[in-house]
């Protein structure tokens, strides 16, 4: 952890609670954003024009927050326009590294090795977790937005006409439907698996379980005859259902101990997940390695580093 600048601490997936024990995530501190003209989002400040080639995107393949960008910057056609660097899976003692592992890269825009690098670059005195993913832009050197939602949200209407394909992730039309879904499973499935994995008590540990599993039942009724969610494209809200669905019975289900029933079980939430990875691009984000290894590589929860051989995505999302 970051105090102040200066890396004092050792990285622990906890590193604030409630008064319950329960796990408490830090709030993202950089919220600026990209617009076509370079004007002001809705936090932040102005400067940041869409351009080709000017911004970059840091990333961990285990990360669900960081593959909502990665998945986003696919549908847009994005590539040529957003270079990434890929985090190694191994969260050591300072976090996310740089390096060689299969499948991760080096960083190549400002040759750091571990991510809270970064974050100093950009606040010399800063003083938290250094996140991923990372907004980083080229030009001005610094951290443009580590907020998932936000740069989601930017990718699919930000950079205009750079993006190469027209599908809208967030439709005028639909986004009522869409904040009130996004809402609904961030507590309690999204960050509810973590609530479970992460806490330090019992009593947080069950209520968090106990949402987790209500949420999936829930989810599952809501694909009653559809493929996706509001379009007959995936959304912003698909994007964020499938990246917790698709890491659920590889790593929260054993490693967080979310064990009522597997995604695999869901026969709704099964279709929808192959109708994701049979979507162009999206299965390219997905590295169950990285997500095996990365998870089981955190010692407080597994302190043996053993991660387990199976399942694959073939197995879990059988027809």
């Amino acid at each position: 952890m970051l105090v102040n600048g200066k890396w004092t601490e050792d990285w622990q997936p906890v590193q604030a609670k409630d008064e319950k024990g329960g796990f408490v995530r830090q709030t993202s501190s950089f919220r600026n954003w990209v617009t076509p003209d370079g004007s002001a989002g809705p936090t932040g400040e102005a400067g940041f024009e869409a351009s080709a080639g000017r911004y970059h995107l840091y990333v961990a393949y285990i990360c669900p927050w960081a593959s909502r960008t990665l998945i986003g910057r696919k549908l847009k056609g994005l590539e040529d326009v957003i270079s990434v660097s890929v985090a190694e899976p191994l969260l050591g003692k300072q976090g996310w590294r740089f390096g060689d592992y299969p499948g991760a890269t080096e960083d190549h825009v400002n040759g750091v090795t571990y991510m809270h690098e970064i974050y100093t670059r950009t606040a010399p005195d800063f003083t938290g977790r250094a996140t991923v993913p990372v907004l980083w832009d080229k030009q001005r050197n610094t951290i443009v937005n580590n907020e998932s939602a936000d740069i989601l949200r930017m990718l699919n209407g930000g950079f205009g006409a750079l993006a190469k394909n027209p599908i809208d992730l967030y439709p005028a039309e639909r986004r009522t439907e869409i904040d009130a879904f996004n809402d609904r499973i961030y507590p309690d499935l999204n960050n509810g698996v973590y609530r479970a994995g992460f806490a330090t008590t019992q009593v947080a540990y069950e209520e968090a379980f106990a949402d987790v599993f209500s949420c999936l039942d829930w989810v599952e009724q809501q694909f009653e005859g559809r493929s996706f969610l509001f379009a007959d494209h995936p959304t912003e809200s698909d994007i964020r259902l499938f990246v917790t669905l698709v890491r659920f019975d590889v790593a929260y289900h054993g490693i967080f101990k979310c064990n009522l029933r597997r995604l695999s079980d869901y026969a709704k939430l099964r279709a929808f997940c192959r109708h994701m990875l049979d979507w162009p691009g999206i299965a390219e984000t997905v590295n169950l390695d990285h997500i095996k290894r990365g998870y089981y590589s955190i010692e407080s929860l597994n302190p043996t580093k053993i991660v387990p051989v199976g399942p694959d995505l073939a197995e879990i999302f059988r027809a």
